[in-house]
């Protein structure tokens, strides 16, 4: 698995320098000093390679890191957006268990989209935000492992749980008299345990292949967290190829899964115009757009992420895409989900009235 990359005429004097190199130097790239293998002369060092990902003892994260106003700046955005969350998520997420009326399949999904969507949030903000308050750049290579299986496994789950969802509003609307028996509580607790049983196989699936590539392209990833693409920018060999073919399949599946998705509103929408009265149709759509503009926010981010050229990449895009598709949906799902949910907004207020009274 150890390769030597050296790009000079003679990588027997190349070694010999090495030698040489002072370890505090190493010790500052997050290197241990044997990981050395190649450096040229010129005024410092200009390039560091290593044979292998065990030698790399923590990630520097550069984004955000050009000033320290940015910084700052940094850090009160993801704060306000952190804290949307977690009053957004945490107020479905009481609403919910505390109102009995909300016991039923679309609530309860609901509650699960709510605690990953805080989990997956939770997994990449505040370790950005405590690096841009404490001027810090550094994230070990545990913490980044960790890091990329958490995302990873709360992100796949929510798709398909979002896929559930779909399901889930299709028995209701175009069978509703099937409805009770298809999708009975029992069967909603096997549903959420298959969404968040598949987060945690694509996790592990996904988190295993990315860091036993080797890596000798340094320790610096141009993002705000340890996401899989720019770890995989620092890969020093073809085999890094088999994690693309994983990510190839699992668009793959996501797209079925998408079509699914589609093809129920399609079945939907169709049973939803032949509502005889004005009031119904409302009734069924409030029910439905939301659940399809979480969907479509969450997928068009994702599939911009995944699929964007190369030719057009650059660090500044990475970075708002990957802002677009890990930190915007979670503040933005329960804004979306309570916007057209009277018995949501009802329950809010009980909430906070009663919160209110028990201060006075």
């Amino acid at each position: 698995m150890n390769h030597l990359l050296c790009n000079h005429s003679s990588s027997r004097a190349v070694l010999q320098l090495s030698s040489h190199m002072p370890t505090s130097l190493c010790r500052a790239q997050g290197l241990t000093p044997t990981a050395w293998q190649c450096w040229s002369l010129g005024g410092g060092v200009h390039s560091w390679q290593t044979s292998n990902a065990s030698s790399i003892t923590e990630f520097l994260l550069l984004a955000f890191m050009d000033t320290r106003e940015l910084q700052l700046l940094h850090f009160w955005l993801f704060l306000g957006i952190y804290l949307a969350a977690l009053l957004g998520n945490g107020l479905i997420i009481t609403a919910v268990v505390c109102n009995h009326h909300l016991h039923s399949p679309m609530y309860f999904f609901l509650l699960n989209l709510s605690l990953l969507d805080l989990a997956s949030i939770s997994t990449t903000v505040p370790k950005a935000m405590a690096n841009s308050l404490w001027d810090s750049k550094a994230i070990s290579y545990l913490g980044c492992a960790a890091q990329v299986f958490l995302f990873v496994f709360f992100i796949s789950a929510e798709f398909s749980l979002l896929t559930i969802m779909s399901y889930d509003r299709y028995m209701a609307i175009c069978k509703p008299l099937h409805y009770g028996t298809l999708v009975g509580s029992r069967t909603c607790v096997h549903m959420a345990a298959a969404a968040w049983g598949s987060g945690f196989l694509y996790a592990v699936l996904h988190t295993a292949n990315t860091f036993s590539i080797p890596l000798c392209q340094g320790n610096a990833l141009d993002q705000f967290f340890c996401e899989i693409p720019q770890i995989l920018k620092l890969s020093c060999s073809d085999a890094y190829l088999w994690e693309v073919w994983v990510i190839v399949v699992s668009i793959f599946v996501d797209f079925v899964c998408f079509l699914f998705i589609v093809l129920s509103y399609v079945q939907i929408f169709r049973a939803v115009l032949k509502i005889p009265s004005e009031q119904g149709r409302h009734k069924a759509f409030s029910m439905c757009l939301p659940h399809l503009a979480v969907v479509s926010l969450f997928i068009s981010t994702v599939m911009v992420a995944s699929l964007k050229p190369p030719s057009i990449s650059s660090p500044m895009l990475d970075m708002v895409v990957a802002v677009l598709y890990s930190v915007v949906p979670p503040a933005v799902n329960p804004l979306i989900y309570s916007m057209r949910n009277q018995e949501l907004k009802d329950t809010f207020k009980k909430l906070i009235q009663s919160a209110l009274s028990q201060q006075q």
